[in-house]
């Protein structure tokens, strides 16, 4: 059993900032909705069995709770903000599991089902169908690997460790040090991508690192001052490793079996119907057809 769990909210945007105009019957701007469906039924149409999505329902969540600076929705395009719920209500009419994060982060959906599949012996491959760097911590050897579609590239632990120099179980580490500017949250002032790397190849976890530069194994360029960054800003790095930290407890169901998909339900060709959008139903019944 494999199992693929998409990054709705990523994909929303993707086809929010990729597609022409397409509005729905009652006027409404629904171009990614229609796009992100697609692109679902598409993974479904090359054998994708077990789908998981996620999507922020909301745009705030616990962690605005913890860090002022940390993302909210001001500034995004409302005609983008308008389309989060009704991708998410037909996703679930198309039949594909859907999971909408309100206290949580659609990154936290994602890390929840990534750490159920991972458990069941059953699962021969996980796909956390996403880009963004926060998920390289979920990875798992090549058991539970990172998929950008748009780009057809799968990140394993190997190719995490290539990328950002730290293996996947050092990456909210990284993310403490360096910062997160899509998140919100700075990192400590003088770290960046090289030397956390350095450091943390080292040390492995911000914790770790001693205060006195002395006692540093490697010391990369400026390691005294950042080493004083460190010793002045190590309660902000811890917090900014809790908010880097994807929380594996959201409300994802129990099973990748809840994950298989069976087909549209009768309200899919409805929706569709007022996405002015009939091809996606053709399709979804013609891969159903093929699996009966």
């Amino acid at each position: 059993m494999q199992v693929h769990l998409v990054d709705g909210t990523y994909e929303l945007f993707r086809h929010f900032f990729a597609l022409p105009s397409h509005v729905d019957a009652n006027g409404n701007e629904r171009a990614a909705v229609r796009g992100v469906v697609g692109s679902v039924l598409n993974m479904l149409e090359n054998g994708a069995t077990h789908v998981g999505v996620a999507t922020d329902h909301v745009v705030e969540s616990f962690r605005n709770d913890m860090w002022d600076g940390y993302k909210t929705g001001e500034g995004m395009d409302p005609t983008l903000l308008d389309q989060f719920h009704p991708l998410e209500n037909l996703l679930g009419a198309l039949g594909v599991a859907v999971w909408p994060m309100v206290e949580f982060e659609a990154d936290d959906g994602l890390a929840s089902a990534a750490a159920i599949a991972s458990a069941d012996p059953n699962v021969t491959k996980v796909f956390i169908c996403t880009p963004d760097k926060d998920l390289t911590q979920c990875v798992e050897g090549t058991r539970v690997v990172q998929l950008d579609r748009r780009k057809n590239l799968i990140s394993d632990k190997q190719g995490v460790i290539e990328k950002f120099g730290v293996p996947p179980a050092s990456i909210t580490d990284y993310l403490a040090l360096v910062g997160d500017t899509a998140d919100g949250f700075p990192g400590l002032p003088g770290w960046g991508a090289k030397s956390a790397a350095a450091v943390l190849s080292e040390y492995g976890h911000v914790d770790q690192i001693p205060d006195d530069v002395d006692q540093w194994k490697v010391k990369p360029r400026g390691a005294a001052r950042l080493a004083d960054a460190l010793a002045e800003g190590r309660d902000d790095a811890m917090l900014f490793k809790r908010l880097a930290t994807l929380r594996t407890d959201a409300p994802v169901g129990h099973s990748p079996n809840d994950w298989l998909w069976r087909g549209p339900s009768e309200h899919f060709a409805p929706m569709c119907e007022t996405l002015r959008a009939m091809g996606l139903v053709r399709r979804a019944e013609h891969i159903a057809a093929d699996r009966t």
